[in-house]
């Protein structure tokens, strides 16, 4: 007997992200070349204030949008290329300061097999690493396991670049890029990739790989520190779980509810409806996490009223408002509720 086909629930399916950094930096790339910021935001669905905080998340189809806009913006089909190309990884985002901190090029890119979710998550054709060092046609070879990539091969081209680019600049007379392999066919701008990348190129591959110089893995990086690693290896410790606890239903029920909570209107039905479930079915997928909505919404206004609150960055006043409260005595009691004491004299403790 054939076993029944489970139905596709797409609440179940977490659309991916990328961090604000990632996004930033194609923003900012795309404006010193002559993007219109206003015409950006309305392409791509992005607000700058958004990118603000560069661990922050952004949709990966708002992303992909934003590298359409900026290209089209730019006059540059190659646009992708020569971002990856210019930029340091360590400008936007903890994972490239974890990737120089470590002692080789080889512990390095573990590094970024660990961590990478946090720039920027895509699907993988097979279990495992997203970047593997493998031997093949008698050569070294890195590929990336990413699926589907001619869907958006701007992330193939923008992700060469980044290796070849970065490894010239602070390497620049060790070997690394043999030739270049990228499984979309050959666009129009086909030239500028020899050009960018300083390596031969092969259009239509099976693989998205560069052939390297095997020496490369062991380059010793300028300036590996055990403890700067340890400090910002705990920190991205902490953004992976944070990431992971958004695709828990309870994380993507509170990221519908932080904008909405100063409007008031917080009610199970419309959160429901936000992430395009029933309210039954929504009570049911937060009682699989152990969790209930009325405590979920309590335990989220608490802890922003705490983090409003710290370091003075709000009046009392001003959090009521934020987390929902249209009497402020009615947040004096609720957080009275929550800490054993008033907000005034917790603000006071805190300073």
């Amino acid at each position: 007997m054939t076993a029944p086909t489970r139905k596709h629930d797409p609440a179940r399916q977490p659309a991916p992200t990328v961090s604000a950094g990632y996004a930033g930096y194609l923003w900012r790339f795309a404006v010193t070349r002559g993007a219109d910021e206003t015409e950006l935001a309305l392409r791509s669905g992005i607000d700058a204030a958004e990118l603000a905080d560069p661990d922050t998340r952004v949709p990966f189809a708002r992303y992909q949008a934003l590298m359409r806009a900026a290209k089209e913006q730019c006059r540059m089909p190659a646009l992708a290329l020569h971002l990856g190309a210019g930029n340091d990884f360590r400008e936007f985002s903890v994972v490239g300061l974890i990737c120089y901190a470590a002692p080789t090029m080889g512990e390095a890119l573990a590094e970024l097999n660990r961590y990478g979710r946090l720039v920027a998550e895509v699907d993988l054709a097979m279990a495992g690493p997203r970047f593997r060092i493998e031997q093949r046609d008698g050569g070294m070879w890195l590929t990336d396991t990413r699926a589907d990539p001619d869907a958006f091969p701007e992330m193939t081209e923008a992700t060469w670049a980044r290796f070849i680019g970065e490894t010239r600049r602070h390497f620049p007379d060790a070997p690394f890029a043999l030739a270049v392999h990228v499984t979309h066919a050959a666009p129009a701008h086909a030239a500028e990739y020899e050009a960018v990348l300083g390596a031969p190129v092969v259009f239509g591959s099976a693989y998205n790989a560069i052939r390297i110089d095997p020496s490369w893995l062991g380059i010793e990086l300028h300036n590996p520190s055990v403890y700067a690693f340890g400090v910002l290896s705990e920190r991205a410790d902490r953004l992976m779980r944070e990431l992971e606890s958004a695709k828990s239903m309870r994380g993507r029920v509170e990221a519908v509810l932080i904008p909405m909570l100063h409007k008031g209107d917080v009610a199970m039905e419309t959160v429901a409806r936000k992430l395009g479930l029933s309210q039954r079915s929504l009570q049911r997928r937060l009682k699989e996490e152990d969790a209930g909505y009325e405590a979920l919404l309590d335990a989220l206004r608490h802890r922003m009223a705490l983090n409003y609150l710290s370091g003075g960055r709000t009046s009392v006043n001003e959090t009521a408002y934020l987390i929902g409260f249209s009497d402020p005595s009615a947040f004096s009691r609720a957080f009275k509720r929550w800490t054993g004491t008033s907000p005034r004299s917790w603000m006071e403790r805190a300073d």
